[in-house]
């Protein structure tokens, strides 16, 4: 599972709004926003969620799992 905080860190990264998310996600804004502004794994639909990784990760975020040193995100080197 991402968290909100992954969400909004990837979204920065790759520079979109949360419209451009939304559309390559194909979720609504507001269901985003709604995201974006929770603590912790968004109360979501675990298929919407997975869609919104895959949009990010297509863009070139990479999610990085807790560790021990806490969730985040980074972006793939160009080759």
């Amino acid at each position: 599972m991402i968290t909100a905080a992954q969400i909004r860190a990837g979204r920065a990264l790759v520079r979109w709004t949360q419209e451009e998310l939304a559309e390559a996600a194909n979720i609504s804004v507001p269901t985003l926003k709604r995201w974006e502004g929770s603590e912790g794994v968004p109360a979501a639909e675990p298929n919407n969620l997975a869609a919104a990784r895959r949009a990010l990760e297509k863009a070139g975020v990479v999610f990085i799992d807790e560790n021990g040193g806490g969730a985040g995100v980074r972006l793939k080197k160009k080759r």
